[in-house]
């Protein structure tokens, strides 16, 4: 079953009515079934369109009853090559169409191919990141089939010589989804070109190609069947992009079509060991069923043979050692590296997984900053922020060097905590330094225990009821003081020696 995997997006998991498939929603690419699809949606009305999928919900569960899914998934990663695999054409992602081509990446009679040695160097890349054995040699194939795209006939790929195969992936699954540790297997790491792309009319009577995308080097990744659940194909396909963004082989962006996957999935009876049959089926939104496309191409399908143009690739150890020795941290070290600082699995996947955040934090730490206070303010307030602003952490004014310092200024008594909130808000939006928007503002935190006394003896004269309340009883009202002396400090007092002062007042002392 092929269909466009999401970041970010939980798409309801079925099983067809009809013929028992595993499926997930994916819109068809013609026009008018989508505006088939889309004028359902609209006429009706909300209640109703929830009951229905409550009820196929419902139904699904009762029908996977003693079922399990069988899951692989095909990832197409597009490299960001400064030229195509095989010609000298740049490939600029929304270009006019057919304005990046060559006679050769269009196909032309009389034209060779030559190999950017650039595309070798990202697959051994991502072939060690996923843990897989390293061709010394290989070689590459044509796969003959026919799509209007394909100007030549046919693709050229890898077939039976992978540059990389025999490897694993490593990830957590997050909290919210249960947790725990998955490894899931990868066939295959094999070179490729991208093909062209179609351009459908709004009216779906004609198509026009773009040839700007044909030749553009691929990586397709093959897992092995290893899945069972939605949840942990999207999880491996998140974790996919993240290897190829902190590797930096690929941008990952699946908007433009960067990373693409094709999920197979086939459903079995519990402890059936052979696989059911592979289909590929479209979902009708408005009906909540699948309708089978097409059955998957068998390899005799692309008739494969050694491409007679291209000379094998042949590899050196020293090669691959210098690849190895310029790789980055990738995820998973990273993730158990956070683990052995003692946070939390929940702080350890949302700063590990992505990129920028974790740079940021690193930095932070390298700069003398407790780990768990600088998860704590990059999970919270900095993170609100970004949300609210719908910005990312790179794009503030804040450095890792004055969040380490207003962390330092907090944990030594100079700032309350209060004040290192209204501080932090200065620093992402104008930034400067902890020490200036403290001078500016006269922030100092008060710590003189005779200036905080008569704060203290003021606001319990000022609330003699309450006092009295509190002396009888309630007690919970020695938060109301505490925060009258703040409000008259303008947040100033020190916490510490505040709740010590006013609570042997309240006591008569």
């Amino acid at each position: 079953m092929a269909l466009t995997l999401l970041r970010g997006i939980r798409t309801q998991t079925l099983f067809g009515a009809n013929a028992g498939l595993f499926c997930t929603t994916r819109r068809h690419p013609l026009a008018h079934f989508t505006t088939r699809v889309e004028s359902v949606q609209t006429s009706e009305p909300k209640s109703v369109r929830k009951s229905i999928q409550q009820a196929t919900k419902e139904a699904a569960e009762h029908k996977t009853q003693g079922f399990e899914a069988v899951i692989g998934i095909e990832t197409h990663v597009q490299l960001s090559t400064i030229t195509k695999a095989f010609c000298s054409c740049p490939y600029d992602y929304g270009s006019q169409p057919n304005s990046t081509v060559c006679p050769t990446c269009m196909g032309h009679p009389g034209t060779l191919p030559v190999l950017n040695a650039k595309v070798v160097e990202c697959a051994v890349k991502l072939g060690l990141a996923l843990n897989c054995e390293i061709s010394m040699t290989s070689k590459f194939d044509r796969k003959q089939y026919f799509y209007p795209d394909l100007p030549k006939g046919y693709q050229i790929s890898q077939f039976d010589i992978p540059i990389a195969e025999k490897g694993y992936l490593d990830l957590d699954i997050p909290m919210e989804f249960g947790g725990g540790h998955r490894r899931f297997g990868v066939t295959r790491v094999h070179m490729e070109e991208d093909a062209g792309k179609l351009l459908h009319s709004e009216s779906g009577s004609f198509s026009q190609v773009d040839l700007n995308r044909a030749g553009v080097p691929l990586l397709e990744i093959v897992s092995e069947p290893d899945m069972r659940t939605g949840i942990e194909a999207a999880e491996y396909g998140a974790e996919i992009q993240r290897v190829v963004r902190y590797l930096g082989v690929g941008n990952g962006n699946m908007q433009e079509g960067s990373l693409r996957c094709d999920v197979n999935v086939s459903v079995r009876p519990i402890g059936q060991s052979e696989f059911g049959t592979k289909e590929t089926r479209l979902w009708d939104e408005s009906s909540q069923k699948t309708f089978t496309m097409r059955k998957k191409e068998g390899l005799a399908d692309y008739r494969y043979f050694p491409e007679p143009d291209l000379p094998e690739v042949v590899l050196t150890s020293d090669y691959i050692d210098e690849i190895r020795n310029s790789m980055p941290e990738l995820p998973e070290a990273k993730r158990r590296r956070y683990e052995n600082m003692g946070l939390s699995m929940q702080d350890v996947i949302f700063l590990a997984n992505d990129d920028i955040v974790a740079h940021f934090f690193d930095s932070t730490l390298e700069r003398g900053a407790d780990a768990k206070l600088a998860a704590n303010w990059i999970m919270g307030d900095i993170t609100a922020y970004l949300k609210n602003e719908k910005l990312s952490i790179d794009e503030i004014k804040l450095t890792p060097l004055e969040l380490s310092e207003l962390i330092a200024f907090i944990k030594n008594g100079t700032i309350s905590g209060k004040i290192g909130k209204e501080i932090l808000v200065e620093l992402i939006t104008k930034g400067g330094t902890v020490k200036s928007v403290i001078e500016e503002k006269d922030l100092v935190q008060i710590a003189d225990p005779a200036a905080i006394e008569a704060m203290v003896d003021k606001v319990l004269a000022e609330n003699p009821k309450q006092l009295e309340q509190y002396r009888a009883g309630k007690t919970k009202l020695q938060g109301f003081f505490a925060g009258q002396v703040m409000k008259a400090s303008k947040g100033k007092a020190s916490p510490v020696l505040l709740n010590k002062i006013l609570g042997e007042k309240l006591k008569g002392n």
